[in-house]
């Protein structure tokens, strides 16, 4: 990277951008530049020059020093503080009569800073294992930079959901197992210690982050844990009551309908919707719907014919 490029540039973020604001436009690049993903031979130098620009804004310290002394802030030894760097003239001070910078708007050979501190000494010692970095690692003067995190999204089945349990998903042309938590939800983040892309020069690989999201199902609907099903009963069971089978993703069960249900009504059953492992499971909601036959015997329409005569209800009437 040619050093006067600006880190900021790079992530394209202002120079007052939040922590947030940093990261955020990291991930995005990374994501994009990644040599996992982007297939761009000039994609590899991208992203070293990306995580170099967020291995140094992302830590405040370093950024402190980084907008102090500009690129060259590396060359400048740990004990050098910033405001007094400035207060100095950032760089452009003199001492014994000798400019205190060089051309290069860093330290010039045999400046001094301050009073009675020699530069030559200071800077003598940084390439020596006192906190340099130039010459190990990369060649490039960065040292080992962590792999980027990586996001991918899983589309589940509701019962495998509902239930959890081992999978093997594929993400950047790899193979991974990931274990899925009993009722996880729909947008839930799942993270992959370790699984997202390779680090280099030894340091570790970032993680995985898996959106689940659950596919569309024929019977159900999903809202956050409660799980929403269509009931339908005869008639005659709305009118009398009933207790009928209603289906759920964890089997069947029994739900109680109580006499004079109309269609629409919503029979709740507490704590058969989705698992929660940390809390309260969420609900199940049958939504009643009325039905009756497509045909009908001679018995069932004379007693039709009968029970039309006799009743005084009117469900267009309120």
């Amino acid at each position: 990277m040619p050093p006067d490029r600006d880190f900021y540039e790079i992530l394209g973020v202002p120079r007052g951008a939040s922590q947030e604001d940093i990261q955020r436009a990291y991930r995005k690049l990374a994501r994009a530049n990644h040599p996992d993903v982007n297939k761009d031979p000039a994609a590899e130098d991208r992203f070293k020059d990306i995580s170099e620009a967020y291995s140094v804004l992302s830590d405040p310290k370093t950024r402190r020093r980084y907008d102090a002394f500009g690129p060259g802030f590396r060359q400048v030894p740990e004990d050098v503080d910033p405001e007094a760097w400035a207060r100095a003239g950032g760089g452009r001070a003199t001492a014994g009569g000798r400019p205190g910078a060089g051309a290069r708007g860093g330290f010039g050979p045999g400046a001094e800073f301050g009073e009675g501190i020699d530069i030559d000494d200071l800077l003598e010692g940084l390439f020596s294992g006192r906190g340099g970095r130039a010459g190990r690692g990369t060649g490039r003067g960065w040292g080992p930079i962590p792999g980027a995190d990586q996001e991918a999204e899983i589309e589940l089945p509701l019962e495998a959901a509902y239930r959890g349990g081992r999978h093997t998903i594929t993400v950047g042309g790899r193979r991974v197992d990931v274990e899925i938590p009993a009722g996880v939800t729909d947008g839930q983040r799942i993270r992959l210690a370790g699984q997202g892309g390779r680090g280099g020069d030894g340091a570790p690989s970032g993680d995985l982050y898996l959106i689940v999201r659950i596919a569309p199902h024929p019977r159900y609907r999903v809202s956050g844990r409660d799980i929403h099903v269509r009931l339908p009963i005869a008639a005659w069971e709305g009118a009398l009551g009933a207790t009928v089978t209603v289906d759920t993703p964890g089997g069947e069960t029994k739900v109680k309908v109580p006499p004079g249900t109309s269609g629409g009504r919503r029979l709740r059953l507490r704590g058969r919707g989705m698992p929660n492992p940390r809390g309260k499971a969420g609900d199940l909601f049958a939504e009643v719907r009325i039905t009756v036959p497509h045909r009908l015997t001679d018995e069932e329409r004379r007693l039709f014919e009968k029970l039309a005569e006799v009743s005084a209800f009117d469900p267009r009437r309120r």
